[in-house]
């Protein structure tokens, strides 16, 4: 991705910015597109301030109306950030204070029921042939089918390479994922199949370096063309959206809370195996895998006595966990 033109007062500044959370080792891939807003925003409000003030952030980073307060609170973050880069080189710059922003009520993850999940991919199997993306047919049911059986995250499936799919051993390897992690997923033995039957259709001659799910161009599918196809599937499949969801993300979810469901069905043993869920999820803390347990003894509160008898105290501690959106 082409790095953005600053033409601001700033312009300098936020170019260095840049680089040096790349030489720190983020990736910062989007928020140099929140700082050319930015950007915009001083050229033509400030053109010629050599301070960062109080009025200038502000103006900028209040909420607009149809901006979520997700959203909302990462542009301003992204701000607050750049203020104190500006405040250690010397110059002038108002901070924005952290929590400035109300984050907003916590989203409640949809978690789909069995018929919804049979509608839906009924749609993805429906996908008609796209003469400007040729293989949208068959990467559609394939792509969705993967965030809910292996519990990825959409932009690991996007990512992923031909090399990167191990299809004798039923293996996926994520790479640089969130917080640069890297790891193995193994895949059930039903999507396997699956991607064997898939890659001798649209991968037979390919190079391993080949997205596995080709966008436009033999790019990866944007985060935009996933969920317009998404809103797709959800509206032929009668399953009704709000501006607040069901999100593509919600198939992670639903992936964990069958998963941990089926385990506390067959009393196995979950302090042994939510360990490994949190491996193959790719979370950092326990607290990012427990949060799910919540979730489980909410939507299935007959098993919870079984989650409880468990684990103790973890679950209604839940509230106060933290937990992802990506």
């Amino acid at each position: 991705m082409a790095e953005p033109v600053f033409t601001g007062p700033f312009k300098k500044e936020m170019q260095d910015f840049i680089s040096l959370k790349h030489s720190v080792g983020y990736k910062y891939n989007t928020e140099p597109g929140i700082l050319k807003r930015f950007d915009t925003y001083l050229a033509v409000k400030y053109p010629k301030t050599d301070t960062l003030s109080k009025e200038a952030v502000t103006g900028w980073c209040s909420k607009t109306m149809h901006e979520t307060a997700a959203n909302h609170c990462s542009r301003a973050s992204v701000v607050r950030q750049f203020s104190k880069y500006l405040g250690s080189i010397g110059i002038n710059a108002w901070i924005l204070p952290k929590n400035y922003y109300p984050s907003g009520q916590q989203y409640v993850p949809h978690i789909y029921t069995p018929d919804e999940l049979r509608r839906f991919f009924a749609e993805t199997d429906k996908c008609h042939y796209c003469s400007e993306v040729p293989y949208r047919h068959l990467v559609m049911p394939e792509f969705f089918r993967m965030l809910l059986s292996c519990g990825l995250r959409c932009s690991e499936a996007r990512l992923l390479t031909v090399g990167d799919v191990g299809l004798d051993q039923g293996v996926l390897t994520i790479r640089d994922s969130k917080n640069h992690n890297s790891r193995l997923v193994p895949m059930p033995e039903s999507m396997t199949l699956r991607l064997q039957k898939y890659a001798k259709e649209v991968h037979l001659f390919t190079e391993p370096e080949r997205y596995l799910f080709p966008g436009y161009g033999g790019k990866p599918m944007t985060v935009g063309n996933v969920y317009k196809n998404f809103r797709r599937f959800l509206w032929k499949a009668g399953i009704s959206h709000t501006g607040d969801g069901p999100r593509v993300h919600d198939l992670r979810h639903a992936y964990c809370v069958y998963r941990l469901k089926e385990w506390a069905e067959h009393d196995q043993d979950l302090m042994v195996l939510i360990p490994m869920m949190r491996t193959y999820l790719g979370h950092q803390t326990f607290n990012e895998t427990a949060y799910y347990l919540r979730w489980t003894a909410d939507v299935f509160p007959d098993i919870r006595v079984k989650l409880e008898k468990c684990l103790g105290d973890i679950i209604p501690q839940m509230e106060d966990f933290s937990h992802e959106t990506d």
